[in-house]
């Protein structure tokens, strides 16, 4: 039996270990989130005998960083993304998760080889290793709707990219409009299109293409970069497409944009929006009832499979010791997916899982997206260098959408990437 399996399966059978330790866990999750995690910790607890602590900030990324420097940092650290736990791999401040876990991953989770990928970092010597260890992921390949309003209408959801193309010309067709798009964030007016960007990148690129794109050896100005904006500005560049025209799309706040599928009549039928729109929702507004989402669906003239786009948190050992091996351990195992699963706001890629211990049937039908996913990338706004992630490709895409042509966005935010080499 591999070594991380054992682990796993020599905690549920012993309950106990021959000798307790002291484990320090640090993480972003503050309130609620930290309530629940440490639920999933204190499982661990009980079932390895080990005292286990778990600490918040929202200053994460910046004191994880301190402490690896200062030699005190915790046993174990939980990323909120990826690129950071890369770049502290290479300064040599994670071990390697124990042999056999990129095995358990890419037979466990959906997806799974994605999963191993976006855990493997150069280490200081040069070398490859599985460092991290993904557990609680969000789903960003959504499109939101109104089940009363499609009813109506004599809509059907799309399985399909060429059939949502059909729905919205036919929604056109019939004199409404099919799409709600918002940019608008305040400092952060445009990530929403990059959302969209990624997206289409999925779906119209290989998954080698998408990975080479957001480390730009793939030119943010090359042709198959530039087309994939254009399949975004197919959408919101089309005034016929978007509530409010096209002109609207920038200035529209993201939180305010779906607001107009429960309008009556609906100024929209559509929103493509990540997993946590609904706090934006109408008070009162029911998932699965009122609203409803389906799978952003790939073009099935192409062989790419079912891409599915999102977030999560990757976990990392800082401070090795054996406790640190076996809580990533336990986190192999379906209790500790489905204890935080009962409690709300978790999904996991996790194949073995009992999914009716999810918390509510829209949160389980949305992790049966996540487990049909063939391919799972990382949001690639947050793999790109700040200047760019989180600077040039957000102004780029409010440009874009604002009446620039693709070629010259993408000439701009290649150059705000070179600048900065």
């Amino acid at each position: 039996m591999k070594k991380s399996l054992y682990l796993g399966a020599a905690i549920m059978a012993l309950g106990t270990v021959a000798q307790a330790e002291q484990l320090t866990v640090f993480g972003p999750w503050l309130g609620p989130d930290q309530e629940n995690v440490e639920k999933v910790l204190a499982g661990f607890a009980a079932a390895s005998g080990h005292d286990v602590s778990y600490v918040g900030s929202d200053s994460f990324e910046q004191q994880i960083m301190i402490d690896a420097e200062a030699g005190s940092a915790p046993n174990v650290a939980v990323f909120p993304q990826p690129g950071l736990a890369a770049d502290m791999a290479k300064r040599g401040f994670l071990t390697p998760l124990a042999d056999g876990t990129a095995d358990w991953v890419k037979e466990n989770y959906a997806a799974g080889q994605s999963w191993v990928d976006l855990g493997t970092y150069a280490g200081a010597d040069g070398a490859d290793n599985l460092y991290g260890f993904f557990y609680k992921v969000d789903v960003k390949s959504l499109v939101w709707y109104s089940p009363e309003n499609f009813e109506d209408a004599g809509y059907e959801v799309p399985t399909s990219m060429e059939d949502l193309k059909a729905l919205t010309d036919q929604i056109v067709a019939d004199g409404g409009t099919p799409w709600c798009i918002g940019l608008g964030s305040g400092g952060a007016t445009g990530w929403p299109a990059t959302d969209w960007v990624e997206d289409m990148m999925l779906r119209t690129q290989t998954p080698a293409d998408y990975d080479a794109w957001v480390k730009n050896d793939l030119k943010f100005n090359d042709p198959k970069v530039v087309a994939v904006i254009e399949e975004f500005g197919a959408f919101a560049r089309n005034d016929a497409y978007v509530a409010g025209g096209a002109g609207a799309v920038a200035s529209t706040d993201f939180r305010d944009s779906p607001k107009g599928l429960f309008d009556s009549p609906p100024q929209c039928y559509m929103h493509r929006q990540a997993s946590f729109i609904p706090a934006f929702f109408p008070e009162g507004t029911v998932v699965g009832e009122d609203a409803d989402f389906f799978y952003f669906p790939a073009y099935a003239e192409k062989d790419l499979g079912a891409p599915v786009l999102g977030a999560g948190t990757v976990w990392a050992i800082t401070n090795p010791s054996d406790a640190a091996n076996e809580l990533i351990a336990y986190l192999e195992t379906p209790e500790a997916h489905e204890t935080w699963m009962a409690l709300g706001g978790f999904l996991t890629p996790h194949k073995g899982v009992d999914t009716s211990k999810f918390s509510d049937a829209a949160t389980a039908k949305m992790n049966d997206i996540l487990l049909a996913a063939t391919t799972f990338r990382f949001d690639g706004s947050d793999l790109m260098p700040g200047a760019v992630g989180a600077g040039s490709f957000w102004t780029g895409m409010v440009d874009y959408t604002g009446g620039k042509s693709a070629q010259e966005v993408a000439d701009g935010i290649q150059a705000s990437w070179d600048a900065i080499k």
